[in-house]
């Protein structure tokens, strides 16, 4: 399960966000004046070090990007850091991309082999935990004849992006994490094991429909969206606030 622990935040997830997103390789360009949150999901770390949540966020031009981050208390590489936290209950933290963290490549890549799913988030009150409602819901396909079966070593993952696509691999396996998508996604594609697009929004603008949101596989994203290696960049249409159907 994840923790929130409510606290004063400088800056907070949405401003840093809407600082570092534009400035960012696999956006593809288009209009990101304003990127508006519409969900975000969760894993958990075995070891409580490491906080992980993928933040959807909508474009004034009508696409959704998956936009992994990891929390950390002490500073991870410094290449892949976004910025820096205050956090008035847990301290300074430091803010990574997570196509570039080995924790949250390995708890992704071990989702998508498991049939796997978004932790628990419970809010820290007073009273004890609280378990608050999920905005947005994953789940991984679960074993696959031929694929892998361990996650993987993801302490030097290897990120390409090309155009609107990023691609992380580790020593001797396929795709593991992704940043954003493209418009439309062939119908005969075939995501692979590791897939994990940033961006939850293949076609034209999305209106929300009135009927239950369902589950959605997890090639995760875009987890927070393909060049050499992925077949299939796109991950599934929101059709309810929050929701990735």
């Amino acid at each position: 399960m994840a923790v929130h622990h409510p606290a004063t935040i400088t800056p907070t997830k949405r401003d840093l966000l809407q600082a570092w997103v534009p400035h960012q390789p696999w956006t593809g360009g288009g209009d990101l004046t304003e990127l508006t949150p519409v969900g975000s999901y969760r894993f958990d770390d075995p070891d409580g070090e490491v906080g992980m949540e993928t933040h959807l966020l909508a474009t004034p031009d009508g696409r959704v990007l998956q936009v992994p981050l990891t929390y950390r208390g002490t500073p991870g590489p410094p290449d892949t850091l976004v910025t820096t936290m205050t956090h008035t209950t847990l301290g300074d933290r430091w803010i990574h991309d997570g196509c570039h963290d080995p924790v949250l490549l390995t708890a992704l890549a071990t989702t998508v082999l498991h049939g796997g799913r978004e932790a628990d988030l419970y809010e820290a009150t007073p009273d004890g935990l609280t378990l608050l409602p999920a905005t947005t819901h994953v789940r991984g396909d679960g074993p696959t004849p031929g694929a892998p079966t361990h996650p993987g070593d993801w302490t030097h993952p290897h990120v390409e992006h090309t155009g609107t696509t990023t691609v992380v691999r580790a020593p001797a396996t396929t795709t593991a994490c992704a940043s954003s998508c493209p418009a439309s996604c062939p119908a005969s594609c075939t995501p692979s094991p590791y897939q994990a697009p940033r961006c939850a929004a293949p076609g034209p603008a999305r209106t929300p429909p009135s009927s239950s949101p369902s589950s959605p596989p997890t090639h995760p994203r875009p987890p927070d969206d393909h060049p050499p290696g992925r077949s299939c960049p796109r991950a599934p249409t929101p059709t309810h606030p929050g929701v990735v159907q």
